[in-house]
């Protein structure tokens, strides 16, 4: 058996990659301004720790519509809505980002182009802009998860079309199918599934940014827990808490079986 000696570089990279990674590190703590800790720190890291060990148990529900209940249905109806929406105009913005063929591509670059400055705007960022615009509330929500969403799912759905088996197109083609055969017996056959995973996972995603979007006026449960940790409530931030966590670990265990029966 025939073994080849290694050159230096090889011997030194291992350590090349860790002195520079470890540059990287300290440079990127040497920006950070330590202030150190407050003195009050451990009171209020004890009251939010006593306000979790004994939530507000009478915000869960009042009959009213102001109360956590309805607070996380319209957390989830703002991050529903923003999904569906979305998952709808990505699909041409998909189609013109995806490269299907070799070498430069302007259709795909600029599509791609497009997508990536539409993900540049934090969802915070397009609620406070749609606020001016429409005013605050739920509406506000759905357009910035939507329009942010539609950046993501585009770029999701443009690459499940790159990396989509040719095999059955060409074999419709083969056998004298259309263009439109083709499209309903082997493209959309192969990629509906795929969407749908990709909808769902940013489903998940979109669950969690929409409980911090009424934050800024835009709906869900964001402002009773702004108005509940600036009060210093801490029973009504733990019963918020709470219900955030049990809401987005329900979503997250039913889109898992979702996906997990779409892709056997």
């Amino acid at each position: 058996m025939i073994t080849r000696k290694r050159s230096l570089y090889q011997h030194i990279r291992p350590y090349l990659v860790v002195t520079l990674a470890m540059v990287i590190i300290a440079w990127a703590f040497s920006g950070i301004q330590f202030t150190g800790i407050k003195d009050s720190a451990g009171q209020i890291l004890g009251a939010i720790l006593s306000g979790l060990c004994h939530p507000d148990w009478s915000f869960v529900y009042s009959g009213h519509g102001e109360d956590l209940t309805s607070a996380l249905l319209e957390t989830l109806a703002i991050a529903f809505l923003g999904t569906i929406v979305s998952a709808i105009i990505a699909v041409p913005f998909a189609f013109w980002a995806a490269k299907v063929t070799k070498g430069f591509s302007l259709r795909s670059t600029t599509g791609k182009l497009i997508l990536t400055i539409i993900r540049v705007f934090p969802e915070l960022v397009l609620a406070i802009m749609f606020i001016k615009a429409v005013g605050p509330g739920a509406f506000a929500g759905v357009l910035a998860m939507g329009v942010h969403s539609i950046g993501m799912m585009g770029k999701l759905f443009s690459e499940g079309i790159e990396n989509l088996n040719r095999g059955p197109e060409e074999a419709v083609i083969a056998a004298g199918g259309s263009r439109i055969d083709t499209l309903n017996w082997a493209t959309l056959p192969a990629m509906v599934p795929e969407f749908i995973n990709y909808t769902l996972y940013r489903f998940e995603i979109a669950v969690r940014s929409a409980s911090i979007l009424g934050i800024v006026g835009a709906g869900g449960v964001g402002a009773p827990l702004i108005f509940a940790l600036s009060t210093r409530w801490w029973s009504r931030v733990g019963i918020i808490l709470i219900g955030i966590i049990v809401m987005v670990t329900v979503i997250d265990w039913v889109s898992g079986a979702i996906r997990q029966n779409l892709l056997k």
